[in-house]
């Protein structure tokens, strides 16, 4: 079943991409009409539109965000690798356009959370490649202070990078709920793998979200292989769109940012609407393994992964798009590639010479704000003082 799938979405892409050429039509000098993807629906009687308008300024914005969480996911990759990252590490390239084209569908004001495969996500929500980078070296100039590491993350309206796998479901939940009560017109995007959505924590999510109508977005990131099992060997059903059962659903091309973006919208006008959550499967692809421990091909081949690359990149398909249709040069985006290479060079050279936290700093940020207390360290002899 795996391997049909991934042989269907390959031939159906070689079959579109002439076609996406021709339908690319230039409205002015700084816009074009692209076809996408049409979603599978769910309990909808209508869905995303198939046609979408990219203006030059979003296509470099897009294509400049995809590009710099692929190579901060290589240069992580290349810093575990020369032990200046140590435990937990678990890499997102190949699922850019997910990050990418969901922050495009939302407000600044909405709010995400997320699984462990977070670093794509804290970086669309606001935080800066150094401060992630740090972060994962655990220096004192990371987003966590050094504290979090990999799957610790946060910023504002972002709830992190969830080590437990599921347990951000019903926390997703509890933010919609939050926005409900306080009647602010947000919405919560819940992010869950194709392996988290076995767990019974997300079906107790989807209940409680339906019953009360809360605005909030399941959205499940189905990479196809959880953390080394093929989906079809897991789940008894992979239609993961349709796990709501009583919640709408709607599958979605996850490797073509602006089909990400189309039903991202859409999804949000439904729940902005009051008539409660919406569940979304974004269909993509990692091309690291589960974590750094995993090298990713015991499960699958190197065959598959490189076809992926080569006929499915999210990158690529925007590349091809925007030069296709003249809005942007070839020279145009080498240059992007050479400013953020620049970038992330500059904030791993931070990252591995930033100085680690103190000792002393251990108990601090328990609270956000409250006034200093002791917290009692490993023996009842060693205090440490909480900071807000």
């Amino acid at each position: 079943m795996l391997a049909a799938f991934i042989s269907r979405v390959l031939r159906r892409v070689a079959q579109k991409s002439a076609r996406r050429v021709l339908v690319a039509s230039r409205n002015s000098s700084n816009d074009a009409t692209f076809e996408i993807e049409k979603c599978d629906l769910h309990l909808l009687e209508e869905g995303p539109p198939v046609t979408t308008v990219l203006t030059r300024a979003e296509g470099l914005k897009y294509y400049r965000m995809m590009l710099t969480v692929r190579r901060m996911e290589l240069k992580a990759d290349q810093l575990y690798k020369q032990k200046f990252i140590r435990g937990f590490c678990h890499l997102c390239d190949g699922q850019e356009a997910c990050c990418v084209g969901l922050e495009a569908g939302i407000n600044p004001s909405d709010h995400l959370i997320t699984s462990y495969r977070a670093h794509g996500m804290c970086y669309t929500r606001g935080l800066s490649v150094r401060s992630i980078l740090t972060e994962l070296t655990g220096r004192r100039g990371g987003c966590a202070k050094g504290k979090g590491g990999s799957m610790h993350m946060y910023t504002k309206n972002f709830y992190g990078g969830n080590g437990i796998v599921g347990a951000q479901g019903p926390l997703g939940a509890g933010i919609a709920l939050a926005c409900k009560y306080k009647g602010n017109n947000e919405i919560c995007l819940t992010l869950y793998g194709d392996g988290a959505a076995n767990q019974g924590q997300i079906a107790e999510a989807f209940n409680m979200a339906a019953l009360w109508k809360l605005p909030c977005v399941f959205i499940c990131e189905n990479n196809l292989y959880a953390m080394g099992t093929s989906a079809d060997r897991a789940a008894a059903s992979t239609d993961y769109y349709k796990r709501g059962n009583f919640i709408p659903g709607l599958k979605v091309d996850g490797m073509d940012v602006l089909c990400v973006r189309e039903a991202t919208k859409f999804a949000a006008d439904y729940c902005r609407s009051g008539k409660g959550p919406i569940l979304m499967e974004l269909q993509t692809y990692r091309y690291h393994g589960h974590s750094m421990s995993d090298p990713g091909v015991s499960y699958r081949t190197r065959e598959e992964i490189q076809e992926v690359r080569s006929k499915r990149d999210p990158i690529m398909i925007l590349q091809d798009r925007m030069v296709n249709s003249k809005l942007a040069t070839v020279e145009e985006l080498k240059e992007i590639g050479t400013e953020v290479k620049k970038e992330i060079d500059d904030a791993a050279q931070f990252a591995t010479s930033d100085p680690e936290p103190r000792l002393e700093e251990l108990g601090h940020h328990v609270y956000s704000s409250d006034s200093s207390f002791e917290v009692r360290g490993a023996n009842p002899w060693i205090k440490f003082k909480s900071v807000s």
